[in-house]
This record gives structure tokens, C-alpha cells and sequence, in this order.
């Protein structure tokens, strides 16, 4: 399948296209940001990917529409993410579940602006 679009990756969610399209509005005003949909997850690049959208719901049992997915090369501690991992020496990912639009705030925009901006070479 080619050209397939977010619109495609949330044909069966419309829920979670709606939380999908509030958080490509807050990365792009961060600057040039590059989408791209592969059958797993979209990814938010700038020269390299810095934050994830996913749905859950296809890889465990989950009634939550999105997971955002936030790579910044520290830890940050916040009561709101699901889970932080350390997949390498110089990422952290931050997993956040995103049930509502409006939990993409102000502070999800930080974190946003955070990895958008060590996302650059």
C-alpha cells in the first residue's frame, strides 16, 4: 500500500483521528517537520523522528484511541505518562495515552517543542 495517510492509518477510529490531527496541529508550529505513515505508527521528524502517534488497541487490549510517544534525550517525571523507556543511551521515550483532544495542552506542547528541538543534527 502506498500514499497511505493518517485518515488511512485511523480508517476504523475516528476518535483517535481527531486526537491525531490536534497533535500534527501543535507539531507543526513548532517549524519544517516531516510526517510519514507507516502501517505501525506515524512518525513526527525534523533530521530525525521525535515523536510517535500509535494505536494501541492493535498490539494490546486497549480502549484508549492514541498513544503519543515523545524521544527526548533525557527523563522527564510526570504522573500523566503511561510509561518512560530508555531504548538507547541518548533517548528517552515518553509514552503518553491519549484518551481526549483536549489532553493535548500546554504541557504536551512543551514536551513536543523539547524533542522537536534536539531533533535537529
Amino acid at each position: 500500500m502506498t500514499d497511505v495517510g493518517p485518515a488511512d492509518f485511523f480508517a476504523d477510529s475516528p476518535a483517535g483521528l481527531v486526537i491525531f490531527e490536534q497533535i500534527a496541529r501543535s507539531v507543526s508550529e513548532l517549524g519544517e517537520v516531516e510526517t510519514r505513515v507507516t502501517k505501525s505508527q506515524i512518525a513526527f521528524r525534523r533530521d530525525v523522528a521525535f515523536a510517535f502517534v500509535w494505536r494501541p488497541g492493535r498490539y494490546v487490549r486497549s480502549s484508549v484511541p492514541v498513544v503519543l510517544s515523545i524521544a527526548l534525550p533525557t527523563r522527564l517525571d510526570s504522573p500523566r505518562f503511561k510509561e518512560v523507556a530508555h531504548p538507547s543511551p541518548k533517548v528517552w521515550m515518553h509514552h503518553l495515552e491519549v484518551d481526549d483532544v483536549s489532553q493535548v495542552d500546554d504541557e504536551v506542547r512543551g514536551w513536543l517543542s523539547q524533542a522537536w528541538g534536539h531533533a535537529a543534527r
